[in-house]
């Protein structure tokens, strides 16, 4: 198990849940407030935009968990297939109809913490 590699993976999505919750957040809910949108959809669009960030941040705690408890390293899987999907579901919707999705960070991201915490438990 490699400790850099899974403090780069815990900082990299620590990076990723700063930007994604704090600055995405704001702009994001601007657009989405600003819109014609009915309030239910605006309130549940809130929730799906932080429930990302709170994914990031549990993939925060856990690559650096890991990192210094490299026995439980089995955890890290899980979190990384996630990372893995998500990358890959940016992808496909881009290559799609969601060609804007292919400049959003989120696949970058996704697909950088998952490479980065391979590599750690590998």
């Amino acid at each position: 198990m490699s400790f850099w590699f899974l403090i780069m993976a815990a900082a990299l999505s620590l990076l990723g849940a700063f930007f994604h919750g704090v600055i995405g957040g704001r702009l994001y809910m601007q657009n989405i407030n600003s819109s014609e949108l009915e309030s239910l959809t605006k309130s549940l669009s809130l929730v799906s935009w932080h429930v990302f960030t709170i994914f990031l941040l549990v993939s925060t705690f856990t690559f650096g968990y890991l990192a210094y408890y490299p026995e439980v390293s089995s955890v890290a899987y899980a979190i990384i297939a996630i990372n893995l999907l998500g990358a890959a579901l940016f992808i496909v919707l881009g290559l799609g109809n969601h060609r804007i999705l292919l400049k959003m960070p989120g696949a970058y991201l996704m697909g950088g913490t998952a490479l980065l915490a391979w590599l750690g438990v590998g």
